[in-house]
């Protein structure tokens, strides 16, 4: 799994997809992610010099503006995304999940990986374990709970028929859909419309990211990639 190693400090290029969504990419042989830091809870990414103010500050993406992220990055810097080094017997590609770390990681070359922070299932039983591929993407999903998720809160009954895309969804703005063989597990690695979740162990057993981590996972992971959660 993760072990350590240093972060390459050097922005060089920014990426405007066709749908209008800005992506920076910080590179250093491989694309990857820097740490930065701030002293309190606000919205510093405007006009900021962290060198995360591009990748949490505001998107705009299809008819959405998702907000930029407000977090302690003093306290809580560990929770953005960057690359790490990791040692496991995982392809290039494969996402893994370290349910007890509430981190989520896809395996590059070289013995490297991107790693980013998730929000993990409530207890222990509602997490999913084992492997599974990635069945199916989508942008700005619909959420429709399972029977299961409705028993557990009620309230998620007004919700029975369907709930379209949009920043109060609560799987956010990217989807990826886990698959065990051809058969829908009904678990999603997915974003969210409640960041502050993200690190803990809250959800009905889908696996959270932050909106702007969910966009940046779901443009790098392929159909039919390999999901192994530990």
């Amino acid at each position: 799994m993760e072990v350590s190693g240093p972060l390459t400090r050097r922005m060089t290029m920014i990426i405007v997809s066709s749908n209008g969504l800005s992506r920076r990419s910080f590179c250093g042989g491989i694309c990857f992610l820097l740490a930065g830091c701030a002293t309190a809870p606000q919205s510093y990414f405007s006009g900021s010099n962290d060198p995360y103010a591009s990748i949490y500050g505001p998107v705009t993406d299809g008819p959405y503006i998702i907000p930029a992220l407000e977090l302690d990055l003093t306290a809580n810097r560990d929770l953005l995304r960057q690359e790490v080094a990791f040692a496991g017997p995982y392809r290039p590609g494969t996402v893994v999940v370290n349910v007890m770390q509430r981190r989520l990681y896809l395996v590059q070359r070289g013995g490297r990986a991107l790693r980013y922070a998730v929000g993990v299932g409530r207890e222990e039983a509602l997490n999913f374990r084992g492997s599974a591929v990635i069945g199916r993407k989508a942008d700005w999903p619909r959420w429709i709970p399972t029977a299961d998720m409705i028993r557990r809160m009620p309230n998620y009954a007004a919700y029975a028929g369907g709930m379209p895309g949009g920043l109060e969804n609560p799987l956010g703005a990217r989807a990826l859909y886990l698959y065990v063989g051809d058969r829908d597990s009904y678990f999603r690695i997915h974003g969210t419309n409640e960041p502050t979740s993200i690190g803990t162990a809250v959800s009905s057993g889908c696996l959270r990211l932050f909106n702007q981590d969910i966009i940046d996972l779901y443009r790098r992971v392929q159909l039919g990639a390999p999901v192994v959660v530990l």
